[in-house]
């Protein structure tokens, strides 16, 4: 692979946080959909840490040289081949799946894409199967803090159809597919993981 191995900070100083809840929601043998696998470095951080799981990395087509560099090295059995997949797709490339893990993608999208991505959660995502959304949201129209009010300026300056997404319009599009909130996890420097579950 001639791709140079792709590196983020974030998901170094995140991956702990995020770990310690994936081990309670995903705690039973299943197949779990990643969207926008980025880097790769939670495709390969989590399913070690996880081997009773199936991973499916996915992103669109310009980040997979990179998740495969990562991939390659692991060489982790419990993690299947990246695939491409757009939001926008349909179908997606993936049938089912037990549960889905997204991370640092609600708020690069644009609103008509997060719309997209709860559709598609909704059409693979299993009965009673988990949806991890993790990020920095807004609650009733409020930042959470100072610092994530500077980063949606910052996002919506580099793209405005970007920004950090509001609790009160997910849980309409979660509504809509069939998506109930368990669980509000906070998360170091203001993020959160969501937790819907398929009804």
């Amino acid at each position: 692979m001639s791709a140079t191995k792709p590196y983020s900070e974030a998901c170094d100083q995140n991956k702990e946080p995020i770990l310690s809840v994936l081990m309670q929601v995903f705690d039973t043998p299943g197949e779990v959909l990643e969207i926008g696998s980025g880097t790769g470095q939670h495709a390969v951080y989590f399913p070690r840490r996880l081997p009773h799981l199936v991973w499916q990395p996915s992103d669109v087509a310009q980040y997979l040289p990179g998740i495969h560099c990562w991939l390659d090295e692991a060489a982790l059995p419990n993690v299947r081949e990246p695939v491409v997949l757009d939001v926008d797709d349909d179908p997606w490339p993936v049938q089912g799946a037990d549960g889905v893990f997204s991370a640092n993608t609600a708020h690069i999208m644009s609103w008509r894409q997060v719309e997209r991505m709860f559709a598609g959660v909704g059409d693979v995502l299993r009965s009673g199967g988990c949806f991890c959304l993790y990020g920095p949201f807004n609650y009733h129209d409020r930042y959470t803090s100072d610092s994530n009010a500077r980063f949606d300026a910052w996002l919506k300056a580099r793209d405005p159809a970007s920004g950090i997404r509001d609790l009160d319009d997910l849980l309409v599009l979660a509504d809509r597919v069939g998506l109930e909130l368990r669980d509000d996890h906070a998360m170091p420097v203001n993020n959160r993981i969501l937790v819907w579950v398929r009804r």
